[in-house]
C-alpha cells in the first residue's frame, strides 16, 4: 500500500506541475482508498472544475496510472482545498430538510439525479436519520428515492402505509 500511495502522490504532483503548480500533495489511505489532498492555491477553481468534474478526471487518471503499473490498490480519491468535505457537509444539511419532509408527509420522495459520491452521502445520512433509501435509474438519470420507515412493500410491488398501533386506554 505504501508504494501505491507514494506513486499516486508523485504522479499527481508531476501532473500538477504541468499546469505550473508546484505544491505538495498530502497522501493518506482510508481502508483500500488512497486519499490525495491538494492544498488551497490560486488554481482551485480550475482544479475542481464545474461540479467537481476536473477533480473526478484527476482521480481517474491517477487510478489508471496505478492500474497500468500493476499496483494492488487503485482506488483514488482526490480533494482540492477540502471541496469534497465541504460539499458533503452542505449536502448532509440539505438532506436533513428532505428527510423532515418525508417524515412529515409519510410518502416517498424522488430526489434529482446525482453522482455516485453524492448518492453515497445521502444514503449514509438517511440511514443515520432512520429513513430507508433506494437508487433508481441508470447512468446520469440515477437518483435516490427516500422512503419513510413506516412504508412496507406489498405483493404487487407497490408501497402501502403500515399503521402504527396506538395503545388503548386499557393498555395505558
Amino acid at each position: 500500500m505504501e508504494d501505491a500511495i507514494l506513486y499516486a502522490k508523485k504522479y499527481l504532483e508531476d501532473l500538477l506541475s504541468f499546469f505550473g503548480l508546484n505544491t505538495d500533495v498530502y497522501a493518506t489511505n482510508d481502508e483500500d482508498v488512497i486519499e490525495l489532498n491538494i492544498p488551497s492555491t490560486h488554481l482551485n477553481g480550475f482544479l475542481i472544475g464545474q461540479r467537481g468534474d476536473t477533480m473526478r478526471s484527476l482521480q481517474f487518471i491517477v487510478s489508471n496510472a496505478l492500474k497500468n503499473n500493476n499496483y494492488e490498490f487503485t482506488r483514488v480519491n482526490v480533494d482540492v482545498a477540502d471541496y469534497k468535505k465541504q460539499r458533503a457537509e452542505r449536502l448532509a444539511e440539505v438532506a436533513q430538510e428532505w428527510f423532515a419532509a418525508v417524515k412529515k408527509s409519510g410518502k416517498p420522495m424522488d430526489l434529482q439525479p446525482m453522482n455516485a459520491a453524492d448518492r453515497r452521502i445521502v444514503h449514509k445520512v438517511a440511514a443515520e436519520s432512520g429513513l430507508s433509501t433506494g437508487s433508481v435509474g441508470e447512468g446520469r438519470d440515477r437518483h435516490i428515492v427516500l422512503k419513510p420507515t413506516d412504508f412496507a412493500t406489498d405483493e404487487a410491488g407497490g408501497t402501502e402505509e403500515v399503521a402504527e398501533e396506538t395503545p388503548t386506554s386499557e393498555e395505558k
